[in-house]
């Protein structure tokens, strides 16, 4: 039997054995399923949670932004490869050589520093998922003593599965309310104390003399 079905199967029955030594009832509490199995579909929590939605927005907004720097690259070296191609006849064969090797050099830099924005693009996409997953824990553990489970399946792992134990709808619900879309909150203003007014010479305290011998 495979490892993952032998694992399930023995959750089932130390579940089975623990809910009837404590005459389990209902088998929902407050909505609810009280299984020891729950299953969650984690790529709809990401897109569809606030969390998820900012990230992806300002990933597609930047990704829009690096195809337009792309189409103008593009057009730019076009112009540049037309001008150079005009000048051809007019310029000595190492002259020409000279500017095509420089031509050559600036496409591939500029071919490689866009090929750089979009990995670190696709660097930081992975980061918020990961950041997200660690916030999200929290939530997701309250879903479990919840419904008093031993574990969590990815539903995209799971062959088939009972609507009844799938908490995405009410994961996403919790994540908004505990997390919201992620964005630091801005700190308040810390309060700047008033200067101190200039202190008073202490009435019962003499003045220093000078000059004195």
């Amino acid at each position: 039997m495979h490892l993952a079905v032998r694992l399930v199967v023995l959750l089932l029955a130390l579940w089975g054995a623990a809910a009837g030594a404590q005459g389990q009832g209902s088998p929902f509490v407050s909505g609810m399923p009280q299984t020891p199995i729950l299953v969650i579909d984690f790529e709809r929590v990401f897109a569809e949670s606030a969390f998820g939605r900012r990230v992806n927005e300002e990933i597609e907004q930047q990704g829009r932004t690096i195809a337009a720097e792309n189409r103008k690259i593009e057009a730019e070296l076009i112009e540049e490869e037309r001008e150079l191609t005009d000048l051809r006849p007019t310029l000595a064969p190492d002259e020409f050589r000279a500017l095509a090797d420089a031509f050559d050099e600036k496409v591939q830099r500029l071919r490689d520093e866009q090929d750089a924005k979009a990995r670190a693009l696709g660097t930081r996409t992975e980061e918020a998922r990961r950041r997200f997953l660690t916030v999200a824990q929290p939530v997701l553990e309250g879903l479990l003593r919840e419904a008093g489970a031993m574990l969590i399946l990815e539903r995209r792992t799971v062959f088939v599965a009972a609507d009844a134990i799938d908490v995405t709808d009410r994961a996403i619900a919790l994540i908004d309310v505990q997390i919201g879309d992620g964005t630091p909150a801005v700190p308040d203003p810390v309060p700047v104390p008033d200067p101190a007014p200039d202190s008073a010479p202490d009435p019962e305290t003499p003045e220093p003399l000078s000059g004195q011998d």
